[in-house]
């Protein structure tokens, strides 16, 4: 197998990748930015233009103490967010003073769901002082083929209600062969004092 190289040896001086080399590149597709908001919706720019999708959601605040942030997608140009779907979820963490820590990754049963129709936990107990908020990355992949499932792999870290560290980890499959083409975020109770989502198409 040869090695592809480039022509020189400074990342930041690199114009073009070597022949046999590609790269995924990020489309901004469009930006929206929570302000007291009892849900975030994303109603517009999934389609069949990509076959995968990323949702990047940073400095997520809640109006409300120890609150779950949570996610569900529909088709067409339905609100119901409650499209059936499996997953699975698991967790690791770790107090600030050092005390709490969640030793490994861990199964969290709590967060899962066997072909429910609620709306998918992202990540548990966020807090509400000013300094805290929770990032992460949802990407759909292929939301609008009509053969398949969907599937969907989330990450994110929180700033957990107890000064902790809390990174989870969760995927799963929406169970329907229509196309998927909005997405609905929100906290379990309250609004989102604040937060900025962009979707992405992935090249």
């Amino acid at each position: 197998m040869a090695i592809r190289t480039a022509n020189n040896k400074s990342m930041s001086a690199i114009t073009a990748l070597p022949s046999g080399v590609s790269a995924k590149s990020l489309i901004l597709i469009s930006t929206t930015t929570a302000s007291s908001s009892a849900t975030v919706d994303i109603t517009s720019g999934i389609d069949d233009t990509y076959k995968e999708y990323q949702i990047h959601f940073m400095d997520v605040h809640p109006e409300t103490n120890s609150t779950d942030f949570e996610f569900q997608v529909d088709t067409g140009t339905n609100t119901s967010y409650n499209i059936t779907c499996t997953t699975t979820a698991f967790r690791a963490y770790h107090s600030e003073d050092g005390t709490t820590s969640g030793g490994t990754l861990e199964y969290h049963a709590s967060s899962d769901q066997a072909q429910g129709t609620g709306f998918n936990r992202i990540t548990p107990t966020v807090g509400n002082g000013n300094d805290e908020c929770l990032c992460g990355v949802l990407t759909l992949y292929d939301p609008s083929n009509t053969t398949f499932v969907k599937h969907f792999v989330m990450r994110s870290n929180g700033y957990h209600q107890n000064d902790i560290c809390w990174q989870r980890f969760g995927a799963g499959y929406f169970n329907t062969t229509t196309a998927l083409t909005r997405v609905r975020f929100k906290f379990a109770s309250d609004a989102t004092d604040a937060g900025t989502f962009k979707l992405y198409g992935v090249l």
